[in-house]
């Protein structure tokens, strides 16, 4: 049975649609944003913004560009899980918040008692491991020491001379020593805790250590199939997230379309929040009208003015997201089918309801 609600409260499913595109109808800026959904639901919320000059927001857009500015400025040499779990005889963990970023990162790197880890700055997120019987040698526990830290073994492995650092002399040459002893080395970190510049000084590390051994960098891909939303996002616009087509055409600007920016602004009117992985809703201040797609659970702080319950990609239904442990675009079929609509099927009678309301105001 599908759920709808129509300013909090409970309305017939074709109501709440026609409520929604009304909405959309009559929004001068609309935005879409969460973008928590599998790539049919990407598919279809482009296809909308592209008809109603909307803006595209990911509710992780922050962490994907950080990855994404470094890769497409100075590039970056990947791999992926599977060859990490198989072939990695030393990992470079950098930053905490690895476990929140991918919960199942552990069972990729465990299994080899003799592979060598090596954890920077790591937090409280160390327990993790040593939990496991794993042989983890942690340096550094502040994050501001990060940069000079990276530097340091940089500069290091050049054969330049270091200034003090929370790392003696002597353990920073023993650090760059086993970096450069790797067969494959491999560098992890999550993005969410990390700025653009400290990303940037780990892929030069990697680099550098390509000069005498194999090693690769492993980003965390954030939640809620954000690696998925940006591929599809690429592929149909040429553009990642935090892109707008107001002026009839796809533009990328990370500031200008940055959706809690246009929020608090107040330069949108309209917001299509779609959270399908999590019933999770905004946090930002302001709130303009918002259409939801999310679960029942979603705690907004004023009702919608539509909430249209929606399915869990994989679970509820048959999807294509990116898989973190397959490092890949994958097909997955749903574990429990119900009969909930799906976030591209929602979208999709809404633009059909919005067909009927003629076309938006310019």
């Amino acid at each position: 049975m599908h759920r709808a609600w129509i300013a909090g409260k409970p309305a017939a499913l074709e109501a709440a649609i026609g409520e929604a595109a009304r909405l959309l109808h009559a929004s001068r800026q609309p935005l879409i944003a969460g973008l928590g959904t599998d790539v049919a639901g990407a598919r279809a919320a482009i296809a909308l913004a592209e008809r109603t000059g909307a803006v595209l927001d990911h509710m992780h857009a922050i962490a994907l560009l950080r990855d994404l500015d470094v890769m497409r400025s100075s590039g970056v040499v990947l791999t992926t899980p599977g060859e990490t779990r198989i072939r990695a005889d030393t990992l470079l963990l950098v930053g905490p918040g690895l476990t929140e970023a991918w919960p199942e990162w552990l069972d990729c790197v465990a299994g080899k008692s003799e592979r060598r880890i090596i954890w920077l700055c790591p937090g409280r997120d160390i327990a993790n491991l040593t939990s496991r019987g794993m042989n983890t040698r942690a340096i550094g526990q502040d994050l501001r020491d990060l940069p000079v830290l990276l530097a340091s073994v940089r500069a290091r492995l050049a054969g330049r001379p270091t200034a003090k650092t929370v790392l003696s002399s002597t353990k920073l040459t023993e650090t760059s020593n086993a970096l450069k002893a790797a067969h494959f080395g491999v560098a992890i970190w999550s993005a969410a805790a990390l700025d653009a510049l400290s990303i940037e000084m780990i892929c030069g590390l990697v680099n550098d250590l390509n000069a005498s051994t194999r090693f690769c960098a492993l980003p965390l891909a954030p939640a809620d199939n954000a690696v998925g939303v940006l591929q599809t996002c690429g592929w149909i616009t040429g553009f990642p997230v935090r892109t707008g087509f107001g002026r009839g055409f796809a533009a990328h600007d990370p500031w200008l379309f940055d959706g809690e920016r246009l929020v608090d602004s107040g330069e949108t009117d309209c917001v299509l929040w779609i959270s399908a992985y999590r019933a999770a809703a905004p946090e930002w201040g302001k709130m303009p009208p918002i259409i939801a797609l999310t679960g029942q659970q979603a705690a907004f702080r004023e009702p919608p003015g539509v909430h249209i319950e929606v399915g869990h990609p994989g679970l509820d239904h048959d999807a294509v997201e990116y898989l973190a442990a397959a490092g890949t675009l994958a097909a997955v079929a749903a574990t429990r089918p119900a009969a909930t609509l799906s976030v591209a099927d929602a979208i999709t009678r809404i633009a059909s309801a919005l067909s009927k309301s003629g076309e938006r105001p310019c």
